[in-house]
Parts: C-alpha cells; sequence; structure tokens
C-alpha cells in the first residue's frame, strides 16, 4: 500500500450514523423556530463541527442557539443511536485488511469525542480503534473545511501530510483533505459524487478500497 497512515471520517464511513445525525438535528432546529429540513441539514451541516450550526443559525436568523443546544443536540443524537446505529457495511473486514498488511489507521472526526465513543460502543468498533488512535474537532481550534484537524491527526500519529490518506463522504471534510496536501478518497453511500470537488477517486462500496490504495 502507498500510503502509510490512512485516517478516516467517522460519520457515514465507518458509522452509517448520517441520517440518524441529521434526522434529529433538523427536528431539533425545527422545534426551536428554525425550520430546517432533513435535506437540507444534509447539504448545510454534513461533515461539519458543532460550531458551524451556531454561526449560520446566527449569520442567517441574528438569533443565537441557546447555550444548551450543544448538551441537548449530543443527548438526542446518542438516544437515536442506541437504538438504531449499525456498521457501515465492509467497514470490519476493510480494518481486518488494514492490520494484516501493517497499515496505520485512525479517525478524525467533526463529532465530539463522547459521540464518537457512543457510537464505537454500539458497534463493535471501539474493539478496532485505540483512544489515541481517535481525533475530534475538539482538539483543534478550527474544525473541517480547514485543515487543522487532518494535519493534527498525522502529528500525533507520526506520518508526514503527503504519507496519508484520508476517506471522506463530504464536500467540507474533502475540502480539509485537500487543505492539509493529503489524498482523498470520497465515499459516495450518501453524497452525489459530483458534490466531492477535488478528490483522488470515488467509491461506493468498501470492498473496493483496497485495490484503490494499493
Amino acid at each position: 500500500m502507498r500510503y502509510e497512515l490512512v485516517i478516516f471520517d467517522n460519520d457515514g464511513v465507518l458509522v452509517d450514523s448520517e441520517p440518524l445525525s441529521n434526522t434529529v438535528l433538523a427536528g431539533y432546529l425545527t422545534e426551536l423556530g428554525h425550520l430546517t429540513s432533513y435535506e437540507e441539514s444534509i447539504r448545510d451541516y454534513m461533515g461539519a463541527a458543532v460550531h458551524r450550526i451556531h454561526d449560520l443559525v446566527e449569520e442567517r436568523t441574528g438569533q443565537k442557539l441557546p447555550p444548551s443546544f450543544d448538551e441537548e443536540l449530543h443527548r438526542r443524537t446518542v438516544a437515536a443511536f442506541q437504538d438504531e446505529l449499525v456498521v457501515v457495511e465492509g467497514v470490519e473486514e476493510l480494518l481486518g485488511t488494514l492490520v494484516a498488511d501493517g497499515v496505520a489507521y485512525c479517525v478524525a472526526s467533526s463529532g465530539s469525542h463522547q459521540k464518537i465513543a457512543a457510537g464505537h460502543r454500539r458497534t463493535g468498533l471501539d474493539q478496532w480503534f485505540e483512544d489515541e488512535w481517535i481525533f475530534s474537532s475538539e482538539d483543534v481550534g478550527r474544525g473541517k473545511p480547514a485543515p487543522d484537524l487532518f494535519l493534527h491527526a498525522a502529528a500525533r500519529m507520526g506520518v508526514a501530510p503527503e504519507r496519508c490518506v484520508v476517506i471522506e463522504d463530504s464536500p467540507l471534510g474533502v475540502e480539509a483533505a485537500r487543505s492539509a496536501g493529503m489524498d482523498v478518497y470520497g465515499f459516495t453511500s450518501m453524497m452525489p459524487a459530483d458534490r466531492l470537488v477535488g478528490v483522488t477517486g470515488h467509491f461506493s462500496d468498501m470492498s473496493q478500497l483496497p485495490k484503490l490504495l494499493a
């Protein structure tokens, strides 16, 4: 494999959480008076850190979200995860291939550490990831589309950016990876390929990825 480190986004790439997360988010924003459809949530917030939600709502309406927003959104999201979250098909086989080939991997997610941990426990992915291989936008000053999170993950894992490859499913994540100077492959299970502009390549099934990275 031509890369030393595979950096995975989490939501929508490792765990099939985007439908759940965006349903919860759209419903909660609408409840607060900021009418948001599921499709609008995907368009505006998929792959973003929670501060982007605050920024866009205030920019568009002049109103701030309540101080309890982050905590309540997390509570509702984790509750949805407990009932319905599953691992993305083929992920465990892919991780097994990376382990067998001796290729390092990690997570760099816009989600909080709490949210990542809850999803991994629910799906059994906690067996595949050491705590020190998990990085969150909480760890850096700016979330995606800034490159900070991916550069932080690479530095902590001890691999130069040009030897890393990112697996993403959102335009914001692709932009962040490109800004970090990393190759990036776009997973098109939810996001149309034409919205993942500038990727090194596309794939729609995890079984296709090892050949792309070889």
